[in-house]
């Protein structure tokens, strides 16, 4: 199995630092002691879910040394929404991937998802392909996920952009993996091939190609702003920019 890039700084320090409502600089790791509302505490995995998602901030009561999870109001979402907006702004662009490199024409294929919906980018032309190369096992690819769905959610009427994941896993395996994990990609099973052809060497690893046929954005592993750049590329290229 090749390595997996999990850059750890990303995007659960933009989700989790970027809105907690303390002033107080404390790191947050595994060690950390999170509660729900009745004082439950909450496992790292859980509240590091419940951060990712966007509803859900984290505080501390004075003098303490423990924090606790609550959903915010839209009015704070909106200014979490803000402050990360602002933290996406400020970080470099996501490191390209070697083997696709911006403004090159991306030598296409024809994919088949596993529910027997057909691609062929290698002819296909007005369209914007998004495309995502992952495992089940690879820890980054699950934890960006969420996201990677709130953004075709944004785009699900538009018929010009098109969500491929292109995955290492057998249909079987990724079939289960979906019974407690929605992704809303189009997702392409036994993609090893793919992957080779491609040289990626690292995951995730996503691209996205014009309408033109030209690589517009790649990049490796999971950084904070990966997922910013994705839709901002997006919108990009649907204004033709």
């Amino acid at each position: 199995m090749k390595k997996y890039l999990f850059i750890i700084s990303l995007f659960f320090a933009v989700n989790v630092h970027a809105q907690i409502t303390t002033r107080t600089t404390t790191k947050l790791d595994q060690n950390t002691i999170v509660k729900d509302s009745s004082g439950t505490v909450l496992p790292y995995a859980i509240w590091q879910k419940l951060m990712a998602t966007g509803e859900y901030n984290l505080k501390r009561p004075q003098g303490s040394e423990e924090f606790v999870a609550y959903k915010m109001n839209d009015v704070e979402k909106a200014r979490a929404a803000e402050r990360k907006k602002a933290a996406m702004l400020n970080m470099p662009k996501p490191r390209q991937a070697a083997s696709l490199k911006e403004g090159e024409k991306f030598n296409g294929d024809k994919f088949t998802d596993i529910n027997g919906n057909k691609y062929d980018l290698k002819t296909a032309v007005d369209k914007i392909y998004v495309i995502n190369f992952w495992f089940i096992n690879c820890p980054p690819c699950k934890q960006e996920i969420p996201e990677l769905n709130k953004v075709v959610e944004k785009y699900k009427d538009n018929k010009d952009v098109v969500f491929i994941a292109v995955a290492l896993d057998s249909k079987s395996e990724l079939k289960e993996f979906l019974k407690t994990t929605a992704f809303n990609y189009n997702i392409v099973d036994d993609g090893r091939y793919y992957s080779q052809k491609y040289e990626i060497d690292g995951y995730p690893t996503h691209v996205i190609i014009g309408k033109d046929g030209l690589i517009k954005f790649s990049t490796i592993g999971l950084a904070g702003n990966t997922v910013y750049w994705i839709e901002k590329t997006i919108g990009e290229q649907l204004k033709g920019i």
